[in-house]
């Protein structure tokens, strides 16, 4: 089963696939969170063959909601009714903090390696 790793952001969507057999994750692209973003999301699917996205779940460490939950949540159900894929979420948290670790010294990490870690992440708990 080939998955879509998605790290959800207000301006940027990062996004990773993994290969045919769930185990390794690759970062894939970095899209700008416009009107046209589902759009990509969805070509992007049928491209790589997709059967399951992950989506990273924004919520605090302590599980708390922040500015950017209820818009994620909204861009699920729309990336789930669009797609016709299904879509699971998975612990986001330090996703960022692990991309910084591999970025250039004195760049931003790229959101398509955050996205990695997250898909990384739920291939690994799934075994």
């Amino acid at each position: 089963m080939k998955y879509l790793g998605i790290d959800y952001g207000a301006k940027r969507v990062g996004v990773a696939v993994s290969d045919r057999d769930a185990t390794i994750a690759f970062p894939r692209a970095v899209l700008v969170n416009d009107g046209t973003v589902i759009a990509q999301l969805k070509k992007i699917t049928e491209e790589e063959r997709i059967e399951s996205i992950v989506v990273g779940d924004t919520r605090s460490h302590g599980g708390a909601e922040n500015p950017v939950t209820k818009e994620a949540e909204t861009f699920i159900e729309t990336l789930k009714t669009e797609t016709k894929l299904p879509v699971e979420s998975a612990w986001e948290i330090w996703s960022s903090v692990e991309a910084n670790r591999y970025a250039p010294q004195g760049e931003e990490h790229n959101d398509s390696a955050a996205a990695a870690f997250i898909l990384q992440r739920f291939l690994d708990m799934k075994g």
